[in-house]
């Protein structure tokens, strides 16, 4: 079957002539920095969003670490993020000397368990950082409620559900519908191969309605200078490429193509997995869509490494994301608290969800390119297994 968690290769075949022209227009030009392609697609990029502003990065960590330092947060400010997440969320937060405070997350969506988030707020909290975990939003109008009532910014994480749609229910915050990493202060995504919108190397972007706060993150993301060698605060080096850009232009056509064959495929696993009492499968909220950047199931009974080596057996790869919640990593026991002000290794009973999710978590394969008798074959592994 030479079934691929994700088939970069097979994706690329179907749009190789634009792909291959893009990339050798750059070359031609030789502006492989900051050339024309990277401002067009930053263009395009919020074009899809309907926000005013995309300002292109290296990466989807540094899209984070631009946010937090273009908001002036001093050290010991504290950030709440989802303790069921990679660990670039906290990483960033730690980074700049901030406090991440962990929230437990939902059970059903794996996002931030958002009747958690107002018993972790302390006089320190300064932002919110939901992770649109897996494929689709957070609770992002009670988040925007919760962020207003207590004057705190919101940086969404959006890595891995560019193009989702969070759709409110009538009242509150929102009144219309609006993508993921729109609704927030400050939206940051990433351009990883493996995302619904990869380059062919590293990337990321962020997303803002606010001209000012964009023209700030720019300037931060090229070395604090707004004319060159005229440096008016402290930056990084965080650059799109060109080439990536070109390519990353080439497949926004196709995001939504993209979208829609991940929808496809959940629902062929959705059907043909429904009544297997073994496992969870996903489940999508009622506010949101799903692009499913991960179909991930819940193996119940403890049996979720025993299903893994039998699939794997039959040449089916899966993957656990996330093997560890963030109180569990050596390197954050210390320095993330919870709710109270504990220590994080002193907080698994507020995090029960999120140490639950890492034992009994398993993704199957999704991509653009799964075939119906790939996902055919992957259903009957897993039901072979509970015979």
């Amino acid at each position: 079957m030479n079934i691929k968690m994700v088939d970069l290769g097979g994706q690329y075949l179907k749009i190789k002539d634009e792909i291959d022209t893009s990339i050798q227009h750059v070359i031609n030009t030789t502006q492989f920095i900051s050339g024309a392609k990277v401002k067009e697609f930053a263009k395009n990029l919020a074009n899809f969003h309907s926000v005013n502003n995309a300002i292109t990065c290296a990466n989807g960590t540094d899209a984070l670490q631009i946010s937090f330092m273009a908001l002036d947060l001093k050290p010991l400010d504290e950030v709440i993020v989802p303790a069921f997440t990679y660990v670039a969320t906290a990483e960033v937060i730690a980074l700049l000397g901030l406090t991440p405070v962990l929230v437990d997350v939902d059970w059903d969506t794996f996002n931030i368990d958002v009747s958690k988030i107002e018993e972790a707020i302390t006089p320190r909290t300064k932002a919110i950082v939901p992770v649109h975990l897996f494929g689709q939003c957070a609770n992002m109008c009670e988040i925007m409620r919760i962020a207003n009532k207590y004057n705190l910014y919101v940086i969404e994480d959006n890595a891995q559900s560019i193009g989702a749609v969070y759709t409110p229910s009538g009242s509150g915050y929102l009144k219309e519908s609006a993508k993921s990493g729109t609704i927030g202060t400050i939206g940051c995504t990433s351009f990883f191969p493996s995302k619904n919108l990869g380059a062919y190397g590293d990337g990321g972007a962020i997303t803002t309605n606010d001209d000012s706060l964009a023209k700030k993150l720019n300037c931060i993301a090229n070395h604090g200078q707004e004319v060159k060698y005229h440096h008016s605060m402290v930056g990084c080096n965080s650059r799109l490429d060109t080439i990536q850009a070109a390519v990353l232009d080439i497949k926004l056509n196709y995001l939504n193509d993209y979208i829609s064959s991940r929808q496809k495929a959940a629902q062929f696993y959705l059907e043909e997995l429904k009544d297997l009492e073994g496992i969870e499968l996903p489940v999508t909220a009622p506010y949101s869509t799903h692009v499913y950047h991960q179909f991930t199931i819940k193996v119940k009974d403890g049996k979720r490494d025993a299903l893994k080596a039998f699939l794997a057996e039959r040449e089916i790869p899966t993957m656990i994301y996330y093997p560890l919640p963030l109180q569990d990593q050596k390197a954050y026991m210390s320095i993330a608290k919870v709710a109270g002000g504990k220590d994080a290794k002193d907080g698994a009973d507020l995090l029960s969800n999120s140490t639950n999710l890492a034992k009994c978590v398993l993704s199957l394969p999704m991509h653009t390119e799964l075939t119906e008798e790939q996902l055919n074959y992957i259903c009957k592994g897993i039901k072979a297994f509970y015979r």
